[in-house]
Order: C-alpha cells, then structure tokens, then sequence
C-alpha cells in the first residue's frame, strides 16, 4: 500500500495483445530489406536461395528461442539491457548493451525517414520539395504517433505490417505457376551444397531476421506476456521464414538468378515478368509502408530501452516519468527526438546503419550466455516458455561465429565503423560514469 500523502507513479500499460504482439514482431522482420536482399543473396547463393533462408532461420531462432524465454521471464522495458544488467550486475556491459540497441534503432529511424522522403517524392512527383524536409516531417509523425500511445502505435503497425506482408504474398500468387520451371539448386561456382555453402548463405540472409529482439522492449506492455510473447517471436518468426522461402523460389523460378543478382529492384523485375499488368509505381508504394513501419517499430524500442536504462539508474531519473494519461514514456520519446533530427540532418548514415546491425550480433551473443546465467541461478523466476540450456549455448555461439565470419571477410568499412562507435560507447562511460542501482538489476 502507498503511504499516505504519497502519489503513486503512472506505469506503462498492459494493451498488447496476443495478434498485436503478432504483428509487432512481424512487422519488425518484414522491412524493405527483403525486397533488395533476395537479388544480393542470389549472387552468392544462385537458385538455390531459398535454401539461405531456411539456414538463417534455424540459426536465428535459437536467439528467437532466448528472446521468447527471458520476455516470459522478465517482462520488464529496457529489454536486452535489463536482462544482461540483471544477469551480470555489471553497469558497464549494461551500458554497451544498451546503446549499441539503441544506436542500431535510431540510425535505422533516421535511415528509413530518407529512404520514406525519396520514395513518397517519386510516388507524388514532387521533386521540387527539399527531401530532408519531407524526412523531418516523417520523424516528426512518428514522434506524435508514439507520445500519443501504444495502442496507436500497435494500429498503425499492424496497417503497415499487413500491406508488406500482402506484397509479398502477392509476388508468390503470381509466381507460383513458374515454380518448377527452374532447378532449385544451381550454384554460381557449379559445385554442390556443402557446409561453407550454407554458411555463407546463413551470414547473409541472417539479417532478414533481425527484428525479432524490438519485441523484448514492449514486454511490460502486453497481457499476460509469460504466454503471448513467446508464441507472438515464434509464430512471427516461423511466419516470416514460409514467406521469405516462398518468395526467393518465385523469384529464381520467374527470373533467372544471373538476372535478379543484377536487377536494381528484384521483386520489380519479377513482377514485370510475372504480372505485367500490376503498375511500377506499387512496390515504391508497398515500400513506403514497409520502411515508415522499421521506422516506427524502432522509435517504440528506443524510448522503451532508454526508459528501461533510465530506471537501471544509468540515465536521468527525470526519463523514467510516464505520462499520466497516454501512458508513454513521454520524457525518454521526446529525449531521443533530437539526436533522430541530428542524424536526418547528418545525411547517408547508411554505413553507421550496418556498423549498428553488426553490433546486435554481439549483444544476441551476451544475451544467450545471459540466459544460461539466469537459469543457473537459484531464486531466479521461471517464464511460461522454458528452453533448454543448449539452445541459449548454441545461439550464442552461432552469433558469435557469424560476427566473427563478417569481422574477418568481406567490406572492412562497416566492422571498422562498428569498432570506432563501440569505442565511443565505452569512452562515453568513462566520462559520464553512470553506476546502475542493485535495486533496479534485482527488479
């Protein structure tokens, strides 16, 4: 009971449901990247594509697997961050969790509002207007969309996450007459399908995934998250891989994999061949939705893990406040505001983008070892979705063995890039000092 004359302090509330969640996770794997990734992986992979997918998928969920057990173990803000806090007590590490999560986020909202402002001046002919414009006006949307609360964000996610999903379905119904037309599996070097085949088809196509963890940080916003959240990741996850494997067979089977590992857009080009009749200007629409969704699911996640920091004592107090009546982190949402603007008005951050995607390879590392600590751990509460200790220990080590792979091989830009911003992070640290509570780890 609060004592007398104390005022007790709003909280995040309970609205996500079970379809919600759903699509929440969905929507964050489903972005535009997969419109562009199935002509880069057909390159490396030749037709037999698909099989990328399928790879990826088993290598991703076994982190999807942790992901699901820790939010019905802990469903608290701040996700990653609160987990690794909690199963390490090391203000540090939460720290570099942390940020890098929410760099990841932020450099993909402000990468997304360009990509937005292009698309919906080539949609409208609207050239004229200054683009960066059009993005801070975007940033600005989602901003109000977020301050006004969770269950419009859920709604606009879900419009959003259907029409993606429906361009992708649409490309298979059209397709689907050419399925066999092709063989399935041809390589580009002409050999067979061997282990560092799948592997290389696994480190590229892995990151069709990536989306899955935003879920995590909404946790203490959905009903009875102990059974929603594990079968909203799982069937999100599952969901995306029937879709992604259905789509990369349409594809090589409309157009030869020589051709789509060329074309500029390779779903276009596939439904030029397949539908001749459907208008060039629909996927730069269905697009549109798909990026401004990325968008939103990422500004939700950050203000979630800023919020979740905040109360670990490792930012302000003043952003752990929660809006009385919308029920939003109104303080860390607007906080995170101008460092969003600050990186639209940076321009092509498209190298910091991957820098921060490559830094989630490290943080699902820690978070899979940080699951095996929790469940060592006497007193610690069990979740409604329990996994055994092999499935956090070998998703950790497919992570790490993945980010070594993409360290080690490949453009040097965006590892190096990924080094410098973690190295800020930590100098960050040292200056500022913050020192999480007990208190908050234990919570």
């Amino acid at each position: 009971m609060a004592e007398q004359g104390v005022v007790a302090q709003p909280g995040l509330q309970r609205s996500i449901g079970p379809f919600q969640l759903f699509a929440y996770t969905l929507g964050g794997m489903l972005g535009a990247g997969i419109y562009g990734l199935v002509g880069r992986a057909a390159g490396e992979l030749g037709s037999a594509v698909w099989l990328g997918f399928l790879v990826a998928m088993v290598a991703a969920l076994l982190t999807g697997l942790s992901y699901a057990s820790l939010g019905s173990r802990y469903p608290r803000a701040g996700g990653a961050a609160y987990v690794t806090g909690r199963a390490f007590a090391m203000p540090l590490l939460t720290w570099v969790v942390g940020l890098a999560v929410m760099a990841s986020g932020l450099t993909s909202v402000a990468t997304q509002s360009r990509v937005v402002a292009a698309n919906l001046l080539a949609l409208t002919g609207l050239q004229a207007v200054p683009a960066v414009a059009v993005a801070i006006g975007f940033v600005l949307l989602l901003a109000g969309i977020v301050l006004r609360g969770i269950r419009e964000s859920m709604w606009v996610n879900i419009v959003c996450t259907v029409i993606e999903a429906c361009g992708l379905v649409l490309v298979i119904v059209v397709g689907i007459g050419w399925w066999g037309s092709r063989p399935l599996l041809e390589t580009p070097t002409g050999e067979g399908i061997g282990l560092s085949f799948l592997m290389t088809g696994a480190i590229l196509t892995f990151f069709a995934f990536i989306g899955f963890e935003d879920t995590l940080n909404v946790a203490e916003e959905a009903r009875n998250p102990r059974r929603t959240l594990p079968i909203g990741i799982i069937a999100a996850m599952l969901t995306a891989t029937a879709l992604y494997i259905a789509v990369a067979i349409t594809a090589v089977s409309v157009v030869p994999w020589q051709e789509l590992a060329v074309a500029p857009g390779p779903l276009v080009a596939v439904m030029a061949r397949a539908a001749p009749w459907f208008p060039e200007w629909g996927y730069a629409a269905i697009t549109l939705f798909a990026v401004a969704n990325t968008g939103l699911l990422n500004y939700v996640t950050a203000s979630r893990l800023l919020l979740g920091m905040a109360r670990h004592g490792l930012f302000p107090p003043a952003l752990t406040r929660i809006h009385p009546r919308r029920h939003t982190p109104h303080v860390a949402i607007l906080a995170l505001l101008p460092v969003v603007l600050a990186l639209v008005l940076a321009g092509d951050i498209g190298q910091l983008a991957a820098a921060t995607v490559l830094l989630l390879l490290g943080v699902f590392s820690v978070v899979n070892v940080a699951l095996l600590v929790l469940q060592r751990r006497a007193g610690e509460p069990h979740g409604g979705f329990e996994v055994p200790a092999i499935v956090p220990a070998a998703g950790a080590l497919v992570c790490a063995a993945l980010l070594a792979n993409r360290v080690l091989a490949g453009d040097w830009r965006a590892p190096a890039l990924a080094g410098a911003l973690l190295l800020a992070i930590l100098l960050a640290f040292a200056l500022l000092r913050p020192a999480a509570t007990p208190e908050a780890m234990e919570g």
